[in-house]
């Protein structure tokens, strides 16, 4: 009989926010039919043994079990197997660089049972000084692709409406799709649509499953009565390298350009590649005319281009 919540974390080298993650659900868990699945993405760096240790001191009754994946995944990839591990009425997909704040767990799953059209229940998510972060969005475009690359001024004004990136609080009526950072799924519907997408490594699963999901008639709604606190940045590098223009790695690339495909087409990937051009010579012009420059992330006008020819090829996730 499948239990009623399914919690899956999922950990990178991240030994002591995993921990930290995990001691945050177990104190909101009460008396909830709920478990909780670690998976160990290949960290080998003694992370897995000492997470195996601590589930080892643990009284036995505690909800708590180690997933050990032989290679890493990534996020799709060890989801699926958090996911797999326990059959569930819902699923929360919790990252580790995160927490819960008491009273989440009974909120987020009272907001699923409210609203049983909904597939997947967003929950508001704050950062630790208490800024609710920006966790909805709507589908990335040819149209926010030029905005993006562009900057600022009269472009994004003019195309406001198509940014991708909702500011909270977010009209449920424009939410296309949420963060998976923290995602109650349910789980009628993870059954009737499948695993995620393991042809992503990090970035765009989310708006990808969130697309299937939409496609399939499931929608999205929003619990902002459970709060979760996302410290962000804990497993990867792209955030901060996007802040600091640094080059992007391969896999971000091949991930947009996944999506931009499965979203719109080889002509919708074909526009927003061209938009995002049309977008820096605008943001050029802009500079030469005494405006604020905005500098593009390092290799990006070539990066864009990367799996052009081949848009479900391959991930270029690191040791592949």
């Amino acid at each position: 009989m499948p239990c009623k919540l399914a919690i899956s974390i999922i950990n990178y080298r991240t030994r002591d926010l995993t921990l930290g993650c995990v001691a945050s659900v177990l104190d909101d868990i009460g008396t909830l039919d709920a478990r909780i699945v670690v998976v160990d993405n290949a960290s080998g760096d003694g992370s897995a043994e000492a997470i195996a240790d601590w589930i080892a001191a643990q009284p036995a009754e505690t909800p708590v079990e180690l997933v050990r994946s032989p290679v890493n995944t990534g996020f799709s990839g060890g989801h699926n197997q958090g996911i797999a591990a326990v059959e569930a009425e819902h699923y929360l997909l919790l990252n580790s660089d995160a927490v819960l704040r008491r009273g989440f767990l009974r909120a987020i799953l009272a907001a699923a049972e409210a609203q049983p059209q909904a597939g997947l229940i967003a929950p508001r998510i704050e950062t630790d000084a208490g800024e609710v972060q920006v966790s909805q969005f709507r589908f990335h475009n040819p149209w926010s692709e030029l905005d993006r690359a562009a900057g600022a001024g009269p472009v994004s004004r003019l195309l406001r409406r198509r940014v991708v990136a909702l500011s909270p609080p977010a009209d449920p009526a424009e939410v296309e799709w949420a963060s998976f950072a923290c995602i109650l799924l349910r789980g009628e519907m993870v059954r009737a649509l499948g695993p995620m997408d393991e042809g992503y490594f990090l970035y765009y699963e989310d708006a990808e499953y969130c697309l299937r999901a939409r496609r399939a008639g499931w929608s999205i709604a929003l619990a902002p009565e459970a709060v979760a606190v996302h410290f962000r940045g804990g497993s990867g590098p792209v955030k901060k390298n996007a802040k600091a223009r640094k080059r992007l790695p391969a896999y971000y690339y091949s991930s947009r350009t996944r999506f931009l495909y499965q979203a719109h087409g080889r002509a919708g990937l074909t526009c927003a590649n061209l938009a995002w051009h049309v977008g820096r010579v605008l943001a050029r012009t802009r500079t030469l005319l005494g405006g604020r420059p905005h500098l593009a992330v390092q290799q990006e006008a070539r990066d864009i281009w990367t799996n052009f020819r081949t848009p479900l090829g391959p991930r270029h996730a690191p040791g592949e």
